[in-house]
């Protein structure tokens, strides 16, 4: 959930101000991963030509990146440190954080370093599970620990390394042999970049289960060579002037260069003379054993403008406002019309394979966290009824927890924003291990759930920078729908009951647009909601997703209790918190669950609730006799698709409520966007 980057520039003059520029926009980037404290390291003035290299300069701040950007200003006046210096090489690292272990302060915030001397940086992404026992080891070696974090292990683990091998006699240990013994006793998930000042103008990232990419530009005009990294190397290690990139995700690459690598689980990428060294860590007989891999860059499909707020003032808000085209490009060569004889039809390239053994399948089972379970949930009713299996939903963290039954004939189908979730990985490895097939739903090409289930489909939401996920709840489901419709498309008597909702996914993005007018609504009802602290959302059917994901939007941006409630559920307890002051909102759109929604508002009403109703365009009436409620009015679709429409209207509710209530929308307090931690 913390953000890493790293830049190296090999051959090519950049000033230090360049540097640092690099440096924190690429953590600007990076903050929706983490935003309570940042760090950076950089080489000092002698590091590049002395033949004793010099320890880095480290700064580290509590806050966001614009304190870490102050404090570093702070000192660079204090110390008159030369901006204008000119590196031909240099290497810098930097993290922004979101806090698992130690609370948000400089002294917890990254790079860590491996004591007086900073031989050794460290900036790093995960958890390390058997931190306290390195920490106890290296403890009776004579090191002291300043922080309270688990990461200060690895760059104390490396300087013990570092200075066994050299009291051993070996003057030639390299900055690989290093990092391969760290890893080595390192147990839990992460991505690192390492930096030393006794390795000079080199760095080395590597990962297990957190997220990582290289991306490479090149400065000279000699754009003739190979893309691919031959005998472990990249260009040869030739002497053109040329840039390397380490980030978290892509979004902190895409302004410099779309040539990207998506580095593999146990791989190890050494940056050094211009070159790429990628080996592989593998553990055999307790030994370990680099192999030299050869990798392919890919290209980028992301374009700056995707990352950028536009005309918007935030990105939850640009996000809300994107849906009808991200819908438009979710659906984009998936959806076939037919003709006069041909009937309407889905096709998904990633699952045309699978189709018939998930036909088969005893069971299909959603699995997925927060947001993503939401959507699996609401597209739970269609899948079962246009395939006639029995679908059940587990929250990942559950079921890993408690080692749930998962058979051979199984479909496991891992629903995930980022694909790069933890528990959800956990809950993927434990479905490979007991034979399930693996379906993926991702928004992220190249993740870790995209490259490690058997098949799946991106979701092709674009770029979501705001850590409430909005577009990509609506396209989760848009694709689990049109999974239904592929799984099904056997079945002659559903036929009729396929081309409709097939027609309605395609007049969907005109839907959304309409529901996009509530705007200035939804900003009134804001203002009404401003002072109140709790909120209940009571749905039903299709619609129990949406009071689930509305209550989410509104508690984990706002910061206001709020709770979704299984309609049905309603006099089983939550009936005695209805008063004249607790605000209630009710989802009673048209559909086969509208009448029993009807008799929950009077129930409800009898009890003096203070209502909401959000019903179909024309119900206001029917649904408010006594007009003492307040109606919201959203266009009719088809009954699997009413949840993407209903989610607009509460998404806009609780982004307006955020900024009413002076919150920050795009980072919201203790959250961050992609959660590699369990």
């Amino acid at each position: 959930m913390c953000g890493i980057f790293a830049y190296l520039n090999f051959h090519a003059n950049k000033e230090r101000r360049y540097i640092l520029d690099v440096l924190f926009n690429g953590l600007r980037r990076l903050e929706y991963r983490g935003y309570d404290s940042a760090g950076i390291a950089i080489d000092s003035s002698l590091s590049q030509n002395c033949p004793t290299s010099s320890p880095p300069l480290v700064f580290r701040q509590a806050g966001n990146i614009e304190s870490l950007v102050n404090s570093v200003n702070e000192e660079i006046t204090n110390t008159d440190l030369n901006l204008d210096e000119v590196f031909y090489f240099h290497a810098g690292i930097a993290h922004t954080r979101w806090a698992t272990h130690g609370e948000p302060a400089p002294r917890n915030s990254h790079p860590q370093s491996s004591g007086p001397g900073d031989d050794f940086l460290v900036v790093h992404n995960g958890v390390i599970t058997n931190y306290e026992v390195l920490k106890e080891t290296l403890v009776r070696h004579g090191f002291t620990f300043e922080s309270d974090t688990d990461t200060e292990v690895i760059p104390k683990l490396a300087k013990f390394v570092f200075d066994k091998a050299n009291e051993e006699g070996d003057q030639t240990v390299s900055f690989c042999e290093v990092v391969f013994e760290v890893m080595r006793h390192l147990e839990g998930a992460y991505a690192l970049i390492f930096k030393s000042w006794r390795y000079p103008n080199e760095l080395i990232a590597c990962k297990r289960g957190s997220p990582l990419l290289l991306g490479v530009k090149e400065l000279d005009e000699d754009k003739s060579n190979t893309h691919v990294f031959k005998d472990a190397h990249f260009l040869s290690k030739n002497d053109h002037p040329k840039e390397f990139f380490l980030s978290s995700d892509p979004h902190a690459l895409v302004e410099h260069t779309k040539k990207v690598l998506v580095i593999e689980d146990e791989e190890v990428v050494h940056l050094k003379d211009g070159g790429v060294d990628i080996l592989k860590f593998e553990r055999r007989n307790g030994s370990t054993r680099p192999a030299s891999v050869e990798r392919a860059l890919s290209v980028l499909e992301m374009e700056v403008e995707q990352i950028n707020k536009g005309k918007y003032d935030h990105y939850m808000q640009k996000e809300i406002h994107e849906q009808p085209e991200s819908l438009t490009t979710t659906m984009r060569g998936r959806l076939i019309r037919g003709g006069s004889s041909k009937p309407k039809t889905v096709l998904l390239g990633g699952l045309k394979d699978h189709l018939k053994t998930i036909r088969r399948s005893r069971r299909i089972v959603f699995i997925g966290c927060g947001t993503s379970y939401n959507a699996a949930l609401a597209s739970r009713p269609i899948l079962e009824e246009l395939s006639g299996i029995p679908v059940s939903m587990e929250i990942a963290s559950d079921l890993w927890d408690r080692q749930g039954p998962i058979y051979r004939e199984d479909t496991a189908v891992f629903v995930s924003q980022s694909g790069e979730t933890a528990d959800t990985l956990l809950a993927l490895d434990y479905a490979r291990e007991n034979g399930a097939l693996c379906v993926g739903i991702t928004n992220t090409v190249g993740s870790s759930i995209a490259r490690k289930t058997d098949c799946g489909v991106h979701i092709n939401a674009g770029a979501e920078i705001g850590v409430a996920s909005t577009k990509a709840y609506t396209s989760q489901i848009v694709v689990m729908v049109m999974l239904a419709l592929a799984i099904g498309s056997d079945t002659i008597s559903s036929q009729t009951r396929r081309e409709a909702i097939i027609d309605g996914l395609l007049d969907l993005p005109n839907k959304i647009r309409e529901v996009l007018k509530l705007d200035e609504e939804m900003k009134d009802l804001a203002q009404l909601l401003i002072e109140e602290q709790s909120l209940l959302v009571f749905g039903r059917g299709y619609n129990y997703a949406t009071a689930l994901e509305g209550a989410l939007k509104v508690k984990e941006v706002s910061l206001m209790h709020s709770e979704g409630i299984l309609a049905g559920e309603m006099k089983h307890g939550p009936l005695a918190l209805v008063d004249e002051n607790l605000p209630i909102a009710v989802i009673a759109t048209r559909d086969a669950c509208f009448s029993k929604q009807q008799s929950v508002i009077q129930q409800l009403h009898a009890r003096k609730g203070r209502l909401i109703v959000m019903c179909s365009k024309g119900d206001a009436a029917s649904v408010s006799s006594s007009g003492t409620c307040r109606a919201i009015e959203v266009p009719q679709v088809e009954d699997c698709l009413q949840p993407v429409v209903n989610i607009v209207p509460l998404q806009l509710l609780a982004y307006h409520l955020t900024v009413l209530r002076g919150h920050n929308v795009d980072q919201p307090r203790n959250l961050a966007k992609s959660v590699t931690t369990q």
